[in-house]
């Protein structure tokens, strides 16, 4: 009599899945205006100091701190320095005007914020005693020539593109965008704005899997709705893998007389994955045809969207050069039971409630799409794992992918 064979972990799945990913090696030079979302292709260093010279942080007055001991120094304002500009040496017994971001004239050793001087014509009373130093950043304090600022691998955001900019870097090598094909199986597909048919349900798979592909800045081909044959499965399924580093579909990934993704993929490629101990979302088949890996995520919506973000987004972004690819996670207080436990691993839909804890959907099927608009993330719950009120539980915010 043949055995079932076991399904693979969640943990087994994503270390197969990362290792499997082959680093898309393209490089391309983009203008640090356009790099913001792509993944830097090699470490950027600092040629010059940040800032590049001693500056004021305050609005005031440069002053020596010998000229102020007795906390009502009276001195006059011997010049004034912009932003931008470069003063005299300060005289001593004279104060300067100064703005902030300006370059400390040579003698100063303190700035002296506006709001504890007193001016009188050209005079300036000082009504604090400074400390050496106070108020003026120094060259070099927030980078040193030749620091590593960016590391390899790292995904660009607004941070790191005004880092890039801050030490003058006009161009960043960035790795090519990853080209991912997509296509949809079933009969019963509609698109929004056409008319239901009795028994036919609108695509929402197509939107969203198309809308996380381009938040992880891939290039993305719609090959759109496939009918439920093999043929055409087959078809579309070679046609999609010509140029493409990834072709993903939803749908047709079970075992029913429908379900033709697992004999199309054998037969025109190889299939190195498929089931996972994973709720929602257990058929998960992945493997390769031809040149392109190939990825089939479930047809329930909240199937589809869960596996995408705990499998595909992984694999896409090792893929992409990213160095860490798990999302970040928090231990919080749950504030409810749940008392039936699935021997898979399970991903329950949940919203941080005002006293800190975590609320849960209230229906948790894999076809309510609503649980996802609603939820703030996910909450990864081992198998077996019942939960009771003020139990710590291990949630994942959308935000963290």
């Amino acid at each position: 009599m043949n055995q079932r064979k076991p399904l693979m972990s969640v943990n087994d799945a994503l270390t197969f899945l990362v290792n499997a990913a082959r680093p898309i090696k393209e490089v391309e030079w983009l203008p640090t205006l356009a790099a913001s979302g792509r993944v830097l292709a090699q470490s950027q260093t600092s040629l010059l100091d940040v800032p590049p010279m001693d500056n004021t942080q305050m609005d005031g007055y440069a002053v020596r701190t010998a000229d102020c001991v007795n906390g009502q120094a009276k001195l006059r304002v011997s010049q004034r320095i912009p932003a931008g500009h470069v003063g005299a040496p300060l005289e001593e017994g004279t104060a300067v005007r100064i703005f902030t971001g300006a370059m400390i004239p040579d003698g100063a050793d303190a700035i002296v914020m506006q709001e504890q001087c007193i001016v009188d014509g050209e005079d300036v009373t000082i009504n604090h005693i400074p400390r050496s130093g106070e108020w003026i950043r120094r060259r070099g304090e927030d980078i040193k020539t030749g620091a590593t600022i960016l590391p390899a691998g790292v995904r660009l955001r607004a941070q790191e593109i005004g880092l890039a900019a801050s030490v003058g870097l006009a161009t960043l090598p960035v790795w090519r965008k990853m080209r991912v094909a997509v296509f949809f199986t079933g009969d019963e597909l509609a698109m929004p704005g056409e008319p239901l048919k009795p028994g036919a349900i609108y695509n929402s798979n197509r939107f969203t899997l198309s809308a996380l592909l381009q938040q992880l800045g891939c290039e993305v081909t719609d090959y759109g709705i496939v009918p439920d044959t093999l043929e055409a499965t087959r078809d579309t399924l070679r046609l999609a893998a010509q140029g493409h580093d990834l072709v993903l579909t939803s749908g047709g990934v079970s075992v029913g007389e429908e379900d033709h993704i697992r004999p199309a993929v054998e037969a025109e490629g190889r299939l190195a994955m498929w089931q996972i101990a994973v709720k929602p979302g257990k058929p998960l088949a992945f493997g390769e045809v031809g040149d392109a890996f190939f990825v089939g995520l479930p047809g329930n919506p909240v199937s589809s969207f869960v596996t995408f973000l705990m499998f595909v987004r992984p694999f896409i972004l090792r893929m992409q050069g990213v160095a860490d690819v798990t999302p970040l996670s928090f231990s919080m207080r749950a504030d409810f039971d749940w008392l039936r436990p699935d021997r898979r691993q399970e991903y329950l839909r949940a919203r941080i409630n005002g006293n800190g804890g975590l609320d849960l959907f209230s229906n948790q099927g894999s076809g309510v799409l609503t649980s996802t608009v609603w939820g703030d993330g996910l909450i990864e719950l081992p198998p077996g794992q019942s939960v009771h009120v003020g139990d710590q539980v291990r949630f994942i915010p959308f935000s963290s992918f």
